[in-house]
């Protein structure tokens, strides 16, 4: 039998509405993603908010990323505004939000026993962006051999053609990548 999850990956306000740190394509995926959200929620599927809450000193963030700290540009700053999730995607009573220390959301969290313990199947995947978390979750899920979809409307990159080529490569692995609305949750 198939049990669904919805990933929705650093849709926090520095990744989607800072303008020195957010992600050119994200603003306009939060209506998608909410809707998907919505429709979850109503078919009792479980959702996961995963985010980053860096150090003020960037201490764990990644190698490339620490000098930009270490320069006073740190962004998703645990406890910050910048950190929070946003507003139209808050999450529910009953979605769980974890923190991730690195660009998967498998990476260093609890996130693969908390879906065996709901005994999820399938995953589908939306956030922000598509060459790092999306797609390192997405690679990671089928890597933990869940059936793997990427919401093409609810994900996001920097350009249409960095979207286009990541989705080309990932459904070259065998993870589907298509619109939420194209979706059969059976």
């Amino acid at each position: 039998m198939k049990k669904y999850a919805l990933i929705i990956v650093d849709m926090q306000n520095d990744f989607v509405l800072t303008e020195k740190t957010a992600v050119k394509g994200a603003k306009a995926t939060v209506p998608a993603i909410k809707n998907a959200m919505r429709i979850c929620h109503e078919k009792h599927i479980p959702v996961f908010h995963v985010i980053r809450a860096y150090d003020t000193n960037g201490d764990n963030a990644e190698i490339f990323r620490k000098s930009l700290f270490q320069k006073g540009q740190g962004f998703c700053i645990a406890g910050t505004d910048g950190a929070k999730i946003v507003q139209e995607l808050a999450p529910y009573a009953e979605d769980a939000v974890v923190v991730k220390p690195r660009f998967s959301a498998f990476f260093g969290t609890n996130l693969l026993q908390l879906l065996r313990e709901k005994n999820i199947t399938h995953l589908l995947v939306a956030g922000t962006q598509y060459p790092n978390c999306i797609r390192a979750t997405a690679v990671d899920a089928l890597c933990h051999d869940f059936h793997t979809t990427v919401l093409t409307d609810c994900c996001s990159a920097q350009t249409d053609e960095i979207a286009k080529t990541n989705c080309r490569d990932l459904q070259n692995m065998g993870i589907m990548c298509l619109d939420f609305s194209k979706c059969v949750l059976d």
